[in-house]
């Protein structure tokens, strides 16, 4: 009879395994990014916003929404309070004025210069091979994927 409940049992659930060690990851940025004046979700953006700024491009806001997989009421808030900070500035095209595009300001590009000490001093005291986070990631987005198309065909 317990074989039933096991798969109950909370340490066998994927889902909580990946909610906890997210916890622990934003927990270890926190610090980090509290420096550049940033909170987690700010830092996502400004990560997509500093790929997209290497060709010189502005982004537009539908497309930084599908690329962090978030809606335009969670993605909003987050923009204003970067464009108020001075990082980003928010556009909206003459063309379709439904269209926002949004582009680093200065500051934004660099604070770029500032982040990129972030992903080392996040990994420095973690005992697990680089390799093997790499290898985790990897997986992580197969999952994901597999998710997203299992999902979009429901």
């Amino acid at each position: 009879m317990t074989e039933k409940y096991e798969l109950l049992d909370l340490d066998n659930q994927i889902c909580f395994a990946l909610y906890a060690a997210n916890r622990a990851v934003t927990a270890r940025y926190r610090p980090l990014l509290q420096e550049l004046g940033l909170t987690y979700p700010q830092y996502l953006v400004m990560l997509v916003l500093w790929e997209h700024a290497r060709d010189g491009q502005s982004t537009r806001v539908s497309d930084l929404g599908a690329r962090l997989r978030l809606d335009s009421g969670t993605l909003t808030p987050l923009l204003k309070r970067l464009a108020e900070r001075g990082v980003i500035s928010r556009q909206r095209s003459q063309e379709d004025e439904r269209v926002v595009t949004v582009s680093l300001t200065e500051a934004g590009r660099n604070l770029r210069e500032q982040a990129k000490q972030i992903p080392a001093r996040l990994l420095c005291g973690i005992d697990v091979e680089p390799d093997r986070l790499v290898a985790l990631r990897n997986e992580l987005r197969q999952v994901l994927n597999a998710l997203e198309q299992t999902g979009a065909s429901d």
